[in-house]
Order: structure tokens, then sequence, then C-alpha cells
């Protein structure tokens, strides 16, 4: 827990509360933030994210866009290099693919080609990502991979309520723009206590969730919940894993999978995005680099297929946490 954080009152909030709680904390400790999105003002969006800020902090700063994704980028930009802090919410992370090229060519660039000039860096875009809700092809897809690949950006996956809000907070302050990627299937279930105040948790650092000494799992979001109760299974048959929380993906926290790795002998990361170009092949390529002679086994990887998101096949399409333990027993045995 950051320094500090344990003094302050906590209310027991799920991942989505925690979510607009660190919007209404933003909100009311910067006039700059606003916050823009379809449906997002009286409505509150489609999950509710953004509930009760417009009455709390007028049409002005919490207001309903156009049904155009690229449109909303557009806008937030334009407002992030004129000095306002705008938090643009993309309804479900499937249709962020039309305002891609106002993030990764026009967003992430802005510093870069004007020499520091002028930037756009106090953007955030927040996006619902993720399966677990049975939503078929179109609201189930987990983009991250794609803005990885694009200097200039930062991306953020937080796995829990207390994460939400600190990681939330940290990157609407950011001075770089910020995709904000929150696992949707887990926006009611995940439930903890969550400071009431002001906090941040610094991007960029992962989390180590459990020590151990076989085999080190890795994941971020949703997939943390499959890898804990895979780390519980193979605890009942001696097998001791060490389990990180990446939460950052851009920059990623490499010191710390390559400290674990190097102590454990074994990598295993997991995600919902297809195989093909997914994170995990980045984490892999970098382990093995850093990690080469330490390592005992193959480098694992459990992900979803490398098919359009399925609907009444989500659970086979989904990683789960009987897929994890058996790649980490394949790994032990190796």
């Amino acid at each position: 827990m950051i320094e500090g954080v344990q003094e302050m009152k906590t209310s027991r909030m799920n991942l989505l509360q925690a979510v607009n709680s660190a919007l209404d904390t933003a909100m009311s400790g910067d006039q700059r933030v606003v916050c823009l999105g379809e449906d997002i003002g009286k409505f509150g969006g489609v999950f509710r994210a953004t509930s009760h800020l417009q009455e709390k902090y007028g049409k002005q700063r919490c207001f309903n866009t156009p049904l155009t994704e690229q449109g909303i980028l557009g806008f937030a930009i334009g407002l992030a290099a004129q000095g306002s802090v705008p938090v643009a919410e993309i309804q479900f992370a499937d249709y962020i693919f039309p305002a891609f090229d106002q993030i990764v060519n026009e967003a992430a660039k802005y510093r870069y080609r004007s020499g520091d000039e002028f930037n756009c860096g106090g953007l955030t875009v927040r996006a619902p990502y993720g399966g677990g809700i049975d939503g078929g092809l179109y609201h189930s897809q987990s983009p991250e991979a794609y803005f990885c690949h694009t200097p200039g950006l930062k991306v953020v996956i937080p796995s829990s309520a207390y994460q939400a809000k600190g990681l939330l907070l940290a990157a609407i302050r950011d001075p770089d723009p910020v995709i904000f990627f929150e696992p949707k299937a887990i926006y009611r279930a995940s439930v903890g206590e969550v400071p009431e105040g002001d906090y941040e948790i610094p991007l960029g650092v992962a989390e180590v969730v459990l020590e151990g000494s076989d085999i080190t799992l890795v994941g971020w979001g949703a997939q943390m919940v499959q890898i804990n109760k895979a780390a519980e299974m193979a605890a009942t048959v001696g097998i001791s894993c060490e389990v990180i929380d990446l939460r950052s993906l851009l920059p990623w926290d490499q010191q710390t999978v390559a400290d674990s790795v190097t102590k454990t002998g074994r990598l295993l990361v997991s995600h919902e995005a297809p195989l093909t170009g997914g994170f995990a092949g980045e984490i892999a390529a970098t382990i093995q680099e850093q990690c080469f002679l330490s390592l005992e086994a193959p480098i694992s990887r459990v992900t979803g297929v490398d098919t359009p998101f399925p609907l009444v096949q989500e659970a086979y399409y989904l990683p789960d946490h009987l897929k994890i333990y058996e790649a980490i027993v394949a790994s032990l045995a190796y």
C-alpha cells in the first residue's frame, strides 16, 4: 500500500465505484479535469462509471458526445493541447478502433513532432475491455497490445478496486497520454477497501501479489482472478508460485519480472487477448534475453485463441484457472 494511504478512511467499493471515486476526486481537485463520452452525462454511461458527476460538476465538465469515437478522441486531444485535462470514455474497448488513428498518429506523437513545444499529455482514455460477460465478438476484445506498440503512450490495466482508483488518478495526472483499460468482467465482482481520499499508485511498477519459488505467473486485469486460483490449486500439490500483477503494460516493470524469474527459473504469462501478437510474446522475448541462463523450462503462454471472440464458446476461448494450472504442471515437469 502506498505510503500515507494507511491513515486514510476507507469504504468498501467495487472496481466500478472506485473508478467513479477517482474521477470525482480528480474533478474536485483540478478544475481543468473534464469527462466526455457517449451517454456519460445524466445517464452515467452504459456501466454508470460517471454517475452523478454531471450533477456535481455541471454540463461543462461532464458531457455527452456524438456517437463517433474518432470525434471523441479528436475533441479530447484538442482539449488537452489547450490545457484541459480530458478523460475520454470509449463505451467498449472494441469500439476504440475508429479512434485508432487519432490515438496513435496524433496523441502519441504530439510532443515528439513539435520538439516538446506542445503536447496533449493531459489526455486519459478510459475503456472497458475483455470478456466474461457473454458479449460476443464486438463487446469482449482485449486490444491492449495494439497500443503497446506505440511510443508516446502509456497503457494501464487495474485488477482491483484499490488499484483502479490509485492508478486512474496517477494516469489523469501523468504527463503522457494514457490508455486506461478497465476489466468489465470484474467491475462489480472485485470488491475491497478503498481509501476515500486522494492517492496514486505509480505507473510502470508491478505488484508481487504472492511470493514463491518454483514458477513465476504474470498477468493483468481480470486474468489475475484466474492466475490466483491456479496458484492456489498448484499449492495443494506442493508447487510454490510467485504471482505478479503487471498493472502497467507500457511501460512494464521488466526488473521485477526478471528478478522473479531469476529466482524461480520458470515463467508463465496469461492474458485474454489472442496468442499471436499478444503482449505475452513481448514479455517472453525480453525475459529470455535477460534470464536465459536461469530458465529451467520454456516460457509458457496461456491466452485466448486466434479467432474472433466467440459467443456460445466463450468459456472455451477464455484462459481459465484450469488451463493455467495445467501449464504450470507441464512447466514443472519439463
